[in-house]
C-alpha cells in the first residue's frame, strides 16, 4: 500500500489552488456559514509539527470591544510604519490597504504554546524555534483550506505581539505567530496586491535556489 493516487486533474487543481492563494484584505461582511471555521481548523491540524507536539493555539476573537481595540492598535502601528517611508515611497505607502479587519466576519488570533510538554520534546533541544515554524505550518494549511472553500485569509503583521497578548488576556508560555482576518473576499485576483499596486514583483526563480 503506497497511499492513495491522485490524478492528473487534481494536480492541475492543485497546483490552482497554490497560485491563487492570496493575502486577502479587502472583505465581504457577509458571515461564514455556521461550523465552517472548525471545519476550516479541523483540516488545518492535520499539520505537521516537530516531536507531534502540535502546539498552535486558537483565539476566535469575538467580542467588539477587543475587535475595536486591536483594530485601533493596528491602525496606531500602522501609522508609526508610514512615518518611517519618506517621498514617493510614503505615498505608495499611504495607498495600501494592509489588513481588512473592520469588515472581515472572523478574526483568529494563533499562537504557539512554548512550554508544551506533548511530543516529550523530541527534535527541539537544538532548534526549539520548530514549534513556532510548526505553528506557521498550520496557518499555511488553514490559509489553502480557505482559499479551496473560496473563503480569504488575511495575516496582519503591524502589531506588536505584547499589547495584543494583553488585549486578549493570554497564558504567559503562549507566543504570538499571526492574527488573522477571515471571510468571504470583496474581490477575486490570481495576483499578490502588493505586486498590483507596483510595491514589490515576484522574483526569478533563478535568484532563489543555490546549488552546492
Amino acid at each position: 500500500m503506497i497511499g492513495p493516487q491522485f490524478s492528473p486533474d487534481f494536480m492541475a487543481q492543485l497546483d490552482l489552488l497554490f497560485r491563487w492563494r492570496r493575502d486577502v484584505r479587502h472583505f465581504d461582511t457577509r458571515p461564514l456559514a455556521a461550523g465552517l471555521l472548525d471545519q476550516l481548523l479541523d483540516q488545518a491540524m492535520h499539520a505537521p509539527s516537530v516531536g507531534y507536539s502540535q502546539p498552535w493555539r486558537f483565539v476566535r476573537v469575538c467580542t467588539p470591544a477587543r475587535r475595536n481595540a486591536i483594530i485601533a492598535h493596528v491602525e496606531q502601528e500602522n501609522a508609526r510604519a508610514a512615518s518611517l517611508y519618506e517621498g514617493g515611497q510614503r505615498t505608495a505607502y499611504d495607498a495600501l490597504k494592509l489588513h481588512g479587519l473592520k469588515k472581515a466576519p472572523e478574526h483568529l488570533a494563533v499562537f504557539c504554546d512554548i512550554g508544551t510538554a506533548t511530543g516529550h520534546h523530541l527534535g527541539r533541544r537544538t532548534m526549539p524555534e520548530t514549534l513556532i515554524y510548526s505553528t506557521v505550518i498550520v496557518i499555511h494549511h488553514l490559509w489553502l483550506a480557505a482559499r479551496a472553500q473560496q473563503i480569504g485569509l488575511g495575516w496582519v503583521s503591524i502589531l506588536d505581539p505584547a499589547k495584543l497578548i494583553e488585549l486578549l488576556d493570554i497564558p504567559a508560555t503562549w507566543q504570538l505567530v499571526g492574527y488573522l482576518c477571515l471571510g468571504y473576499p470583496a474581490e477575486a485576483a490570481d495576483v499578490p496586491e502588493l505586486e498590483r499596486e507596483g510595491w514589490e514583483k515576484r522574483l526569478d526563480h533563478q535568484h532563489t535556489r543555490l546549488q552546492r
